[in-house]
């Protein structure tokens, strides 16, 4: 299998052109080809200074370019929705940045869209392509912490620029759509379940009103998940799987380092000092490659993407039961996908 799809870019985002687009220049089976913006002179400045060979001056342009096979959608959170389904409607393969939408109702509409349109739609969690959450979902499979029974998460960085995107609330702002979805989407893999409830509490900036601390409890039928996420506390991610007799640890589980091992910790419980702790170390590798890779694949094979819009749904479902339980204080129930 030779072929390499061709991709087109939506935006100059820091996220496209800092991380995505170069690693993708390194993918087997597929190629960036074109990038757009609303702004030309910063399209034909990227395009530069990545070697791509078409820039745009318009999103419309890039989509209706005929030897675009795929669109990337790194657009603000509000833009998701509306740029995925005109890309899908021109013909487009689309891999949209989480969260796929503001809302269920918004990303159930996109079922739709691929019906109809014919084209494969899916969300971008780069972590389900690397070998470290693959490696950990093998050794939950095989019983080497026994049954899960607890998972506890924690992501966070500081940010208090009112410019910045992340933190503007009509933009769908806010930590718990920009790094809590992780820690949701994390869970949810680990137990392959989803969540009958759960409850949060959230801390909202008084400025600029996105919630800025917030935590969560998620129960599901084998167990539970707890995590915290922050958009200003101290840059700080971690993963903890816990079992009937053993336990699991992730180094760094979502911004995974492309230019050192990564590593996780699997303890086998016979103490409190971890001595019964064994390291697995990840060679180097990219995630945002392996993400392109898997994608462009599914699509060349004619197989299921690696995150589906059903399995985004599920966690934006999610997504909305915690904002709803940190608003009246209760237990909510999400809305099944």
């Amino acid at each position: 299998m030779s072929k390499k799809l061709r991709w087109g870019v939506l935006s100059t985002a820091a996220i496209g052109i800092k991380k995505v687009i170069p690693a993708m220049q390194l993918c087997q089976f597929c190629s960036v080809t074109a990038i757009g913006s609303r702004d030309f002179g910063r399209a034909r400045e990227a395009a530069d200074s990545l070697s791509i060979r078409s820039a745009y001056g318009s999103y419309e342009e890039l989509i209706a370019d005929p030897e675009i096979d795929v669109i990337y959608n790194p657009l603000p959170n509000q833009l998701h929705m509306p740029w995925t389904i005109r890309a899908a409607e021109a013909g487009k393969h689309v891999l949209c940045e989480k969260p796929l939408s503001l809302s269920v109702a918004e990303a159930r509409s996109l079922l739709e869209v691929q019906d109809r349109t014919g084209v494969k739609i899916g969300e971008a969690f780069m972590i389900r392509s690397h070998p470290q959450w693959l490696r950990v979902r093998e050794l939950l499979a095989q019983g080497r912490i026994g049954e899960l029974r607890s998972i506890m998460g924690f992501f966070s960085y500081f940010n208090i620029d009112p410019a910045n995107i992340r933190n503007q609330l009509d933009c769908g702002g806010g930590g718990l759509m920009d790094i809590g979805c992780y820690l949701i989407h994390a869970s949810r893999y680990a137990f392959e379940q989803e969540p009958t409830r759960v409850v949060a509490c959230m801390e909202r900036d008084r400025q600029m009103h996105t919630d800025r601390l917030t935590s969560s409890i998620l129960e599901f039928p084998g167990g539970q998940s707890i995590f915290t996420c922050s958009t200003q506390v101290v840059p700080y991610q971690r993963v903890q799987f816990f079992g009937t007799k053993g336990r699991i640890e992730i180094e760094i589980p979502f911004n995974a380092p492309p230019d050192r091992p990564t590593r996780i910790f699997v303890d086998d419980g016979r103490d409190i000092f971890c001595t019964g702790a064994a390291t697995e170390t990840f060679p180097l590798c990219d995630q945002y490659t392996l993400q392109g890779d898997a994608f462009s694949r599914s699509i060349i094979e004619n197989t299921e993407v690696p995150v589906t819009l059903e399995d985004g749904i599920r966690n934006m479902a999610v997504i909305e039961a915690i904002f709803a339980s940190a608003a009246t204080g209760r237990w909510e129930t999400p809305l099944k996908g």
